[in-house]
């Protein structure tokens, strides 16, 4: 009864939330950032298009406007958040009985400074998703639930929202755990998320961006935070207009010159990404290259980066994507009814040099 009562006090609770959201506009209010956030991307395309004879309103634009509203919210409310906070509960009171270890109430992240608490919340959630990712390309029955991300054609920010309803019970279910257990609540998890989203967004982009200026970009945010001491950041004593507008002006100096070099190696990026939907593989890497969300520096680590040249106007998709289904109702049922990947086991795939035809994962 006591986990029963959870799940209806989150549904409950998250669909009040929702509905607020939605009624009462702010700068805490997730609804309309990711609004915001994707109009700024859409913009930036048509100002300043990467491929610029693709059209403005690319393939299947207004396709992945909707998945943008259904695994963003829709999603959420039906099942994810009251059944994840069933999961935790139940998880933390399985270790509590069988070792007598309250995991919640000694997580490290106790009494830490709220910039601890982010940051540790962001690379540990990112590394989740990192191997979560490889996970969703390894694994054939989890391929094929992937395969909606992947069937973009034409690549744009929107493309960052088309994906099966089953990725969010796969990544939410084991990143969730560990960020709770640390501590991360609703508000830390707001901020990480808008972060990651506007990231995911612009690696998504049909756009290209000098390392310099991606650099300045996360220099002035870095010297915003440290001017009004957001996040618990206590470096300036009651510093004066005068003194903040320096700090984020150095901030946008120092992120262009010393991080601008080093950008495209730490951050994913739209020149990096292109080459995870790319529709052909190397022989190496036959399930898959560029596995990191919003960090690169995994792939470099565990040595799956690969952008052999400017991957500009390469073919997307995979083998096969000429076929798959168009509609959403299609595509979010498609991965029940296959589990092999071009009915082939993977140790019988038969993969080409370079430019050929090769692994269907891409």
């Amino acid at each position: 009864m006591k986990y029963w009562n959870i799940f209806v006090d989150a549904y409950q609770n998250y669909a009040n939330y929702l509905w607020s959201e939605i009624t009462n506009p702010g700068w805490h209010n997730y609804f309309y950032w990711l609004i915001i956030v994707s109009v700024f991307f859409f913009l930036v395309e048509i100002l300043s298009p990467w491929r610029k004879n693709q059209p403005k309103f690319r393939k299947d634009f207004w396709l992945d406007f909707f998945y943008m509203f259904f695994n963003f919210f829709l999603f959420s409310l039906i099942i994810y958040n009251a059944a994840s906070d069933v999961v935790v509960n139940l998880f933390n009171d399985g270790i509590r009985n069988l070792t007598g270890f309250n995991l919640q109430a000694n997580n490290p992240l106790n009494g830490a400074p709220l910039w601890a608490i982010l940051l540790v919340g962001f690379l540990v959630r990112d590394f989740v998703q990192w191997w979560v990712h490889r996970l969703l390309h390894r694994s054939d029955r989890l391929w094929e639930f992937h395969k909606v991300h992947h069937s973009v054609e034409q690549m744009g920010f929107a493309a960052h929202l088309r994906y099966h309803w089953m990725e969010n019970v796969v990544y939410r279910t084991l990143e969730y755990i560990p960020l709770a257990l640390l501590g991360i609540g609703l508000y830390d998890f707001f901020i990480i998320h808008i972060f990651t989203l506007a990231v995911g967004h612009y690696n998504h982009s049909n756009i290209t961006v000098p390392g310099y200026v991606t650099g300045g970009v996360l220099g002035t945010l870095i010297g915003l935070i440290i001017a009004t001491s957001g996040f618990d950041v206590q470096l300036l004593q009651d510093p004066g207009l005068g003194t903040q507008v320096a700090v984020v002006a150095m901030g946008a100096v120092l992120g262009a010159v010393v991080l601008g070099p080093v950008m495209k190696y730490v951050f994913n990026s739209p020149e990096m990404h292109i080459w995870h939907h790319s529709y052909n593989l190397p022989e190496e890497h036959r399930y898959g290259v560029n596995f990191g969300l919003t960090l690169a520096i995994w792939d470099y680590v565990f040595r799956t980066a690969y952008i052999p040249y400017n991957g500009r106007d390469i073919r997307l998709g995979f083998p096969g994507v000429e076929n798959f289904p168009k509609g959403f109702l299609e595509q979010n049922t498609h991965g029940f009814r296959h589990n092999r990947r071009n009915d082939q086991a993977p140790n019988t795939l038969q993969v080409n040099p370079i430019d050929k035809e090769r692994d269907p994962v891409a």
